[in-house]
């Protein structure tokens, strides 16, 4: 972090000046814009901040699966993975798979891998939806 004297002060001035919206909106020129006046048009988001939102969109994942089938974490991590990736890709759509939901219940992977590929997710996926349900078949 570059050294700005007073920083907190600058803060303070730029969040009462800026405003804080957490969903990107059109500024007052037409530019895409995030957060504190961030200008994702010019400037995007770094690395780190991309990474902190991918770790965020997995936790919440994972509380969406949790909601929907409160054991996947007995399941193998390979099958914890493609459960979370859905998720993260689905949110609560991903409850909709009842067929799915009930082969898993039962302990029948390859037919709960048959099922999501069956669905008009995989075909929206496509080779997405193919690693995913190899995870479920084999775990």
């Amino acid at each position: 972090m570059i050294p700005i004297p007073d920083r907190p002060l600058l803060h303070a001035a730029l969040q009462r000046d800026e405003g804080l919206r957490l969903v990107p909106y059109r500024d007052t020129v037409g530019v895409l814009t995030i957060g504190y006046g961030r200008n994702l048009e010019a400037v995007g988001i770094s690395q780190a901040e991309a990474d902190t939102l991918l770790d965020n969109d997995i936790d919440a994942a994972a509380i969406v699966l949790t909601e929907i089938w409160p054991a996947w974490r007995t399941a193998s991590v390979p099958r914890q993975h493609a459960l979370l990736n859905m998720a993260f890709n689905l949110g609560f759509r991903l409850k909709q798979f009842r067929r799915m939901w009930a082969a898993i219940t039962t302990g029948d992977w390859a037919l709960a891998a048959d099922c999501a590929m069956q669905s008009k997710w995989a075909t929206q996926v496509k080779g997405r939806a193919v690693r995913i349900t190899q995870a479920l078949r084999h775990g």
